[in-house]
């Protein structure tokens, strides 16, 4: 196998292991282990906390002491054996603390993974702007394939997701360490603590629009892990109206649409930079999140599919449009001896503060509208939708660019 084939192959199972469980794993809290709204939604926090510290501590590591295919490798193998430790336990206490380690074993391990696939394409003579996107691509669609695996299993409801997760885990962890060496660099002058894990960056809040950037880049953040923690508890509970739809049938297929969307839609992010600006793809994005969580609340999985079905589709334009977007104008914006450390900064607001925030709110909101054991799931979905509706009305009144800041050419 060529050098950019063994990198696909390590780029599908690093989000093959995610995709086994991130979209399911609520699913199967809600329905087999009888955990509250709050609850699920509090295990999704954890991805969220170990974003905070684990990347920019792991970093560190890779940095100064041990070869970053090594550390991956690790990584995996930890989280391998919490996965599947995690499948006897049914208490939520020891649930949370082993979900929590194991997000701290497997978050890092994004950015290992692109670090050792830098290294490699750059040793190898390969340029990282053209050659490594067809690779990561290979990354959403494990991702896919992990969901469509656990679904015809009939593992969405069961702990068979987290055999699943373990297996690809300790698959790679394995490979990992067969990887060309990405030794830890020898500088004379090394990055300080501060700077590894981002926060010298926050010197960019000093300027009003980038701190209305990461102020709704937390926001957002918040809204894309409602999805994650209850699209599938939401189709699990039409199975009484609708025990054969394909939607309860089979959810993860229909949930994975998302990811189907997601990478068609990076694909179109030139297009409508150049045609439109930077802040009105933003605001696409933002009104995109008012949709997806409106059709949610007025789709089914029978008679109302297409809703849902047209709910995945512009996920794609949600979730891209301002990550990827966001993580483009970040580059441009910072000043080029801190771009690493405001990508940091951008992962924390998004994927560590964002993802906290939402978990717990998103939980609370379930909870809230539940009664009885039943939840209203129109009402939950409507709340969401009107939460990114008010983030859309203000968004164009606060985040001022000025004119040739990746703005429409005139």
């Amino acid at each position: 196998m060529g050098i950019k084939g063994r990198l696909v192959l390590m780029n599908f199972l690093q989000f093959f292991i995610w995709g086994s469980w991130l979209i399911s794993l609520g699913n199967y809290m809600g329905a087999s282990l009888g955990f509250s709204g709050i609850q699920i939604g509090g295990v999704y926090t954890t991805m969220g906390i170990a974003s905070l510290f684990m990347p920019g501590l792991l970093g560190i590591v890779a940095d100064r002491w041990i070869n970053a295919e090594r550390l991956l490798g690790l990584c995996h193998l930890i989280g391998a054996v919490l996965m599947l430790y995690a499948t006897t336990v049914t208490d939520y206490f020891w649930f949370y603390i082993i979900m929590l380690l194991n997000a701290c074993m497997y978050m890092p391990t994004i950015a290992l993974n692109n670090s050792v696939s830098y290294n490699v394409l750059e040793k190898k003579g390969y340029s990282i702007v053209t050659d490594f996107p067809p690779i990561r691509v290979w990354g959403t669609i494990g991702f896919i394939a992990a969901m469509w695996t656990v679904d015809f299993l009939g593992y969405t409801q069961s702990a068979g997701q987290l055999y699943v997760g373990a297996a690809s885990a300790l698959l790679l962890g394995f490979y990992a360490f067969t990887m060309p060496p990405s030794p830890p660099l020898q500088k004379e002058t090394k990055k300080s603590l501060m700077s590894t894990l981002g926060l010298d960056a926050f010197v960019l809040f000093k300027q009003r629009k980038m701190a209305v950037f990461f102020i709704f880049a937390m926001l957002l953040g918040a809204a894309l892990q409602i999805t994650n923690a209850f699209g599938g508890p939401f189709l699990e509970d039409f199975k009484t109206d609708y025990p054969d739809s394909f939607g309860v049938q089979h959810p993860n297929l229909l949930l994975s649409i998302s990811q189907v969307s997601e990478t068609v839609f990076i694909l179109l992010i030139p297009f409508f930079l150049k045609r439109y600006g930077i802040k009105t793809v933003m605001l696409f994005s933002i009104l995109a999140w008012v949709f997806r969580f409106g059709l949610f609340g007025i789709g089914n999985p029978d008679d109302g599919l297409w809703l849902l079905v047209l709910s995945m589709i512009i996920y794609g334009m949600a979730f891209d449009f301002f990550n990827i977007s966001g993580s483009m104008f970040v580059e441009k914006e910072a000043d080029p001896t801190i771009r690493s450390s405001a990508q940091g900064l951008f992962m924390i607001m998004t994927n560590g503060i964002g993802a906290f925030v939402g978990g717990l709110a998103s939980g609370w909101v379930v909870d809230h509208f539940t009664e009885n054991g039943i939840r209203n799931w129109q009402y939950i979905w409507f709340t969401f939708a009107g939460y990114a509706l008010v983030l859309a009305i203000i968004f164009p009144f606060v985040f001022k660019v000025e004119k040739g800041e990746m703005v429409k050419e005139e």
